[in-house]
Formats: C-alpha cells, sequence, structure tokens
C-alpha cells in the first residue's frame, strides 16, 4: 500500500501519477492532445484500480496494467510531442530517473534481500537475480547477450555498463551526456552541470565490472547515485527551474 496507493508518500504510484496529471494540466496547451489523454486516462484508470487495498494474488495483474498505462504515456509522448526544450529536458529528466532506478534496484538486490551470505547461488538468489531483470524489462534481452545463467557478475555488467541497454547506467549517461553537449553548443554556455556529466561518464568508461565487484558494488553504486542526484541538482539549477 505504501508503495502503490499511500498518497502521503511522495513516491507511491498513485502520488506520481497524481503529480504527472496535476503538472500537465497546468501546461495543458502545450501537450499533444494524445498525450494529454493517456496522462488522463491513466490516472482515472490507476485512481479505479487502488481504490482498495490489493490483495496479494492481484498484484501482478496490477503491476501489469501500471506499467501499461506508463509505457503508453510514454509512448504518446516520444510518438507526438515537438522535439523543443520541453521535450528534451523532460526526456533528461526521465534518463536521470531511470539511471537512479537501476542503480537502486541493483543495490537492494545485492545489499539487503538476501537473508546472508550463504544463500548466494541458491535458488532463491537466482529467482531474486531474475526478478531484478524482469523489473527493468530486461530478462530476454540478457538472454540474448549472455545465453548463460544468471550470474551476478553478469547482470550488473548488463544494467551497469552495457551500452546497448537502454535501462543501464551507461546507456542513460551516453543520452545525459550528448542531450547536455547539445545544450551548450546551442546556448554557448557551459555550466556545472556539464562537467559533472562528463565526470561521470568517464568513470564509467574507466571501470570493468571486476574492478566494480573488488572495490565493492554497493560502494559503486552509492557514489553513482550521489553523483546522479547532483546532477539532477545541478541542472535544475544551471538551467532555473528551482
Amino acid at each position: 500500500d505504501f508503495l502503490l496507493r499511500d498518497t502521503s508518500n511522495p513516491g507511491s504510484v498513485m502520488s506520481v501519477m497524481e503529480t504527472a496529471r496535476n503538472n500537465g494540466r497546468m501546461v495543458r496547451t502545450a501537450l499533444t492532445r494524445e498525450t494529454w489523454e493517456s496522462i488522463n486516462e491513466g490516472w482515472m484508470s490507476l485512481k479505479r484500480m487502488l481504490a482498495d487495498p490489493i490483495d496479494e494474488r492481484e498484484l501482478p495483474r496490477v503491476l501489469d496494467e501500471i506499467k501499461r498505462a506508463t509505457a503508453l504515456i510514454r509512448g504518446s509522448f516520444y510518438g507526438t510531442m515537438l522535439r523543443n526544450d520541453a521535450y528534451w529536458f523532460s526526456r533528461l529528466g526521465l534518463h536521470l530517473e531511470r539511471a537512479d532506478n537501476t542503480a537502486r534496484i541493483l543495490d537492494v538486490k545485492y545489499y539487503v534481500l538476501l537473508p546472508s551470505v550463504s544463500w548466494v547461488g541458491s535458488t532463491l538468489d537466482n529467482y531474486q537475480w531474475e526478478s531484478i531483470l524482469r523489473s527493468v524489462s530486461a530478462h530476454r534481452s540478457y538472454r540474448w547477450v549472455y545465453e548463460a545463467e544468471y550470474k551476478p557478475t553478469n547482470i550488473a555488467d548488463f544494467l551497469i555498463l552495457n551500452g546497448r541497454m537502454p535501462r543501464s547506467l551507461t546507456f542513460c549517461y551516453r543520452f545525459l551526456g550528448e542531450h547536455l553537449r547539445f545544450r551548450e553548443e546551442e546556448y554557448g554556455e557551459r555550466l556545472p552541470c556539464h562537467d559533472t556529466v562528463e565526470k561521470t561518464i568517464a568513470k564509467l568508461r574507466g571501470s570493468s565490472i571486476k574492478q566494480i565487484f573488488d572495490t565493492g558494488l554497493h560502494e559503486f553504486l552509492t557514489g553513482f547515485i550521489h553523483d546522479n542526484n547532483r546532477l539532477g541538482a545541478e541542472v535544475a539549477n544551471d538551467y532555473r527551474f528551482l
């Protein structure tokens, strides 16, 4: 309930949809009809579905519905919106959030979920790794790339360093770097966020998954989340969103 329905939690699904709808209403004339309708209909659908506590047996269906609603919003936005600053800064925010989510999901799995170290390599461990891949829609693409059983090093490599995986940290930061370089050229001004994104890209490029595990995956992810939050704050400050 806290993650899905609780409106006192600003990160819950219902709170996020409420915020998206309110923001959309304020800039209604800047959105295409398809984008606004997908946001409004998604909000109405989720409001009905999350009106009462969710039965555990219904949870998979509810989560699938949430993913479908948000995919429709994302597709409408991507397919119909004018490529102006509003569009590109929205895409920048999406990749910042996506990088943060991927890092946190990996960190929770590696640092929190297993009862003890003795469970590493167990059926429970493998099931949790498979669930992590499914949660970021990466289960099938992982199999295409590795053609192997679930290994923590392979999965971490896929979600951190693989530039072809759209939810990986490297993929997200490639987009962020390209977008901010374009903004720098267009506005003729270099800002602190440009230095921050380039440092993070250089760190990812200079890392191997062996180095990351040797120095500590938890420590690497904690540092990444801190740097990612810093970049988000700098973008907001540099481009006067605050």
